[in-house]
């Protein structure tokens, strides 16, 4: 349901739906019956497509069966010929900047000296925006053994407003995934930050949340919010003028004001840190509170 039928539907009720959701914050809230009804009716269409994942691999050098893994989905919304006008979603910031990013760091490792100790796996898959299907599909056919799989890197969905001195962790807590970014970040001068808005749920939302649910530990990124030379809330704003007015429409295309330069800063952060764990023996775990914990106890008892 789309919050303004949302908002009609607590006026019918009498309540305020601004007033409700702050009230739904509270520990001791309790439910609130709205005593208003509704007939739906649902037409739909089934259409039967086949698509693809796309994989590159580097080789390691050392321990070639272990595997340190990068994805980006390169899917988005389609075509949609009812609409008057643009009709084409482009996808530019979900995920062309994503995509873009998976091929850069894929060339990084291919310029760099020596190869890496462990293998990394480039991932571009297919169906995200139909409900992380092509990753989905991964995590139950594997390439190579989950059990076998350092970590997942997820890119959805890169910086298109300048450097930030922060970097946003989605599912911060979730596993040691936090420590090698930690180190990574402290090695450029950057900070990293939780989530601003966790009751989103953008850790079970994207691709990494496949390979989570594969017992992998899985990492997602999002750009900071902290910008340099930007007032305070600059970030924020940013974020919600794109959610508000981008995100999966029509409109989400290369914009006259994009600056990359923070988008090649995070992609770099990315690159160390998948280097760091391709040039490392160890295993990061997940965390003792995490829900995943226990799949990859089971793929890998100590």
């Amino acid at each position: 349901m789309q919050r303004a039928t949302a908002e009609r539907l607590f006026r019918m009720a009498g309540l305020d739906f601004e007033a409700a959701k702050q009230q739904a914050a509270d520990r001791a809230f309790e439910p609130i019956p709205l005593g208003v009804t509704g007939s739906l009716s649902i037409r739909n269409e089934l259409r039967r497509i086949e698509s693809q994942n796309v994989v590159a691999k580097i080789e390691g050098s050392a321990a070639p069966d272990e595997v340190v893994m990068y994805v980006a989905h390169w899917d988005h919304m389609g075509v949609d010929p009812s609409l008057d006008g643009d009709q084409i979603f482009n996808g530019a910031a979900d995920n062309a900047t994503g995509t873009a990013g998976l091929v850069e760091i894929a060339r990084a490792f291919m310029w760099a000296p020596e190869p890496p100790r462990r293998s990394v796996l480039f991932l571009a898959v297919t169906a995200e925006e139909q409900g992380l299907l092509g990753s989905r599909h991964y995590g139950e056919n594997p390439l190579y053994p989950a059990a076998q799989t350092v970590a997942a890197i997820n890119m959805d969905v890169l910086n298109q407003w300048g450097r930030t001195r922060d970097l946003t962790i989605v599912g911060m807590g979730q596993s040691g995934l936090d420590a090698v970014a930690a180190e990574t970040a402290a090695e450029l001068g950057r900070t990293l930050a939780p989530d601003p808005e966790p009751e989103k749920g953008f850790y079970y939302r994207s691709d990494h949340f496949s390979f989570a649910r594969a017992g992998i530990p899985a990492f997602y990124a999002d750009p900071g919010v902290e910008y340099l030379d930007k007032p305070p809330g600059y970030g924020i704003e940013k974020r919600a003028e794109y959610t508000a007015n981008d995100y999966h429409a029509v409109s989400d295309e290369v914009k006259p004001d994009w600056d990359l330069s923070g988008a090649v800063e995070d992609l770099n952060f990315m690159y160390r840190m998948g280097a760091r764990l391709a040039g490392d023996s160890d295993w990061p775990e997940w965390s003792e509170t995490s829900e995943f914990r226990a799949v990859r106890e089971a793929q890998r008892p100590q």
